[in-house]
């Protein structure tokens, strides 16, 4: 007695058709092992021959701009459905098609050489990431680990013949998949390992695979244009359309696959809790949303990862603490110095902490995760990695996009040249090129920053939502600021990036007693010139008149937040995010002396 679930009663007609069934896929099973034995043989006397082209040894380090002409290019939907029943199987196909496009995407193919899909891609298994999606086999639409994959194998013959590719080997659909390029003649089975599809190059390209949230794109691009013949599509009469596996009739076969209705679901891939960003996933929250975080910040009373959104009825939290844990002590070694030249090998570390976290929240993306929320700082890792490929996006810019710092760092610079920090270090080139691949491909864009959200209109094409700070509770025993006081406190260390050359020269200049929260200098001495004092612990605010930081580099201004809230008048560069029509609030210009100076003369005044 079989112990599959699905065999029907011994005896039967039905399990008569069933027994059929399983004989059929046995005998199917055992000729394409003989087949794939002989196509093994036959690619290791290419292989010791040279004919097949081999993978770039460094895919995403090439210089894609030295490639700029698209010779052959498709660009098909990947959610092509036809009823809700087919989601499953989809989702499974555009999780095959994200891994394939990993290995493919960046690869040189030489002149000459001989392009084989296989050969390139490797065989499609669970153990490198491969799912169940749909595949024709025989004239039926049935499920495969690896299902789908002919999607990708269609774009690349139909770009393969716009470029002009000498096509060595190419099988077409026994049925036609609708939909599908079939439909118009440009379509390529393949099938490991014996089914494959093989061109020679005519001129070195490139080989650029891509998914979006709604498409696959695939193009071939050379180093100068070329004049080429018009492609002529082999004529294959009129295939008959394929069999659909789901909800058949034949409910016996051993292919048969029982429909079932689903639906993708969402993953947040959170860092440092934000009140804006967690007010504003809180109101869109749905059930069946994976939550992934360092730590439960609530519930282990860690207040920098306390995402209320994560207490949501239904959401599935994930929690990640070695990567946390191994942040939070690196950043304690590297802050326990007040050396500015520390600030280089924070942010190094910074990035490679990111990139940790980054990983194990990729294992946490379930194939059937069709909407991604994600922190910038994770971002351009994730794009490196390929798991957002074939997913919408939205960003929540945390910071600002490494372009963007980048070019602050390198204005405060030309004006402070003898900073010991400003120039120090700059990401690598590759992942800044990452984190702009994906902000243009990003769905939306989130931030409460109004410096990054112009930035963001500018730069990229996603629609930008620009939230409102929260304002900070005030606890109610807090006395209102002496009118008397006269201390300027500034919020930050002595480092270039936070205007502190600026805030010295203004202090001098106005003869201004300065309070200094932190503890990093540029240099030693640094304050000499200007009366200083210390910040009394435990209340920053004592005899404080202002607040001032006229910083280039300013992601979380929470303590011109509590100024304000407080009734302490702050001015600050637009650098920091605060709307300039804000009560309380002077916005000034990052580096422009004059006006810090006219600004913080006319304030204090008042006072």
């Amino acid at each position: 007695m079989t112990s599959d679930p699905k065999a029907p009663v011994p005896g039967s007609r039905t399990h008569d058709r069933y027994l059929d069934s399983r004989l059929q896929a046995a005998w199917f099973s055992f000729r394409a092992g003989g087949l794939r034995l002989a196509r093994a043989a036959r690619n290791l006397l290419d292989r010791a021959a040279g004919q097949v082209a081999p993978r770039a040894p460094v895919r995403r380090a090439l210089d894609r701009a030295a490639w700029p002409v698209r010779a052959g290019a498709s660009r098909t939907a990947l959610w092509n459905l036809r009823a809700a029943t087919e989601w499953a199987l989809t989702a499974g196909k555009v999780q095959n098609l994200r891994v394939a496009a990993r290995r493919l995407d960046g690869l040189v193919i030489a002149r000459g050489s001989l392009f084989s899909f296989w050969a390139a891609l490797g065989q499609p298994t669970r153990a490198r990431g491969y799912v169940e999606g749909r595949e024709l086999r025989e004239g039926c639409m049935i499920a495969s680990v690896g299902g789908g994959l002919c999607q990708l194998s269609n774009a690349l013959y139909a770009a393969a013949l716009e470029a002009g590719m000498q096509i060595v080997e190419r099988h077409p659909h026994s049925r036609i998949v609708p939909g599908s390029l079939a439909e118009r003649g440009l379509d390529a089975t393949v099938f490991w390992n014996y089914i494959d599809l093989r061109f020679r190059a005519t001129t070195d390209c490139l080989l650029q695979v891509r998914l979006t949230g709604s498409h696959l794109e695939l193009s071939l691009r050379t180093r100068q244009a070329a004049i080429l013949p018009t492609p002529t599509v082999p004529s294959l009469g009129a295939p008959e359309r394929a069999h659909d596996c789901i909800g058949c009739a034949q409910e016996q076969c051993v292919r048969y696959i029982a429909p079932q209705a689903q639906a993708g679901r969402g993953a947040w891939l959170l860092d440092e809790a934000w009140p804006e960003f967690d007010q504003w996933l809180a109101s869109r929250a749905r059930a069946a949303e994976l939550i992934a975080v360092p730590l439960d910040g609530a519930r282990r009373r860690r207040p920098a990862y306390a995402w209320s959104a994560a207490l949501l009825p239904g959401a599935t939290l994930v929690e990640h603490p070695l990567p946390a844990l191994v942040r939070g002590l690196s950043m304690r070694v590297l802050g326990a110095s007040a050396l500015a030249t520390q600030s280089a090998a924070r942010q190094r570390a910074l990035l490679c902490l990111d990139g940790a976290l980054a990983r194990a929240f990729a294992r946490s993306l379930t194939y059937d995760v069709t909407h991604v929320v994600v922190s910038l700082n994770l971002l351009p890792h994730l794009w490196r990695m390929g798991v957002l490929a074939g997913r919408h996006v939205t960003v929540l810019l945390s910071r600002s996009p490494l372009a963007l710092l980048h070019g602050q760092l390198d204005r405060a610079a030309r004006l402070h040249p003898g900073s010991a920090t400003l120039a120090d270090f700059r990401a690598s080139a590759e992942l800044i090129e990452s984190e702009e691949a994906a902000l243009r491909c990003a769905d939306a864009l989130v931030t409460p920053h109004r410096a990054v959200a112009e930035y963001a209109r500018r730069c990229y094409s996603a629609p930008v939502e620009q939230l409102d700070w929260a304002c900070p509770p005030v606890p109610a025993d807090v006395p209102a600021p002496a009118p008397a006081a006269r201390g300027v406190l500034f919020p930050a260390s002595a480092l270039g990036r936070k205007g502190a050359y600026e805030v010295r020269a203004a202090c001098r200049a106005l003869d201004l007693e300065l309070h200094v929260l932190g503890r990093a200098q540029e240099e030693a001495q640094f304050w000499r010139g200007v009366r200083t004092r210390p910040v009394r612990p435990g209340d920053p605010w004592d005899n404080i008149g202002c607040v001032l930081l006229p910083a280039f580099v300013e992601h979380r201004p929470r303590l011109l937040l509590s100024a304000r809230a407080r009734g302490v008048p702050v001015i600050c560069s637009d650098d920091c995010g605060l709307p300039a029509d804000l009560p309380g609030v002077s916005v000034v210009r990052a580096g422009a002396m004059p006006e810090l100076v006219a600004t913080l003369e006319r304030l204090m005044a008042r006072a």
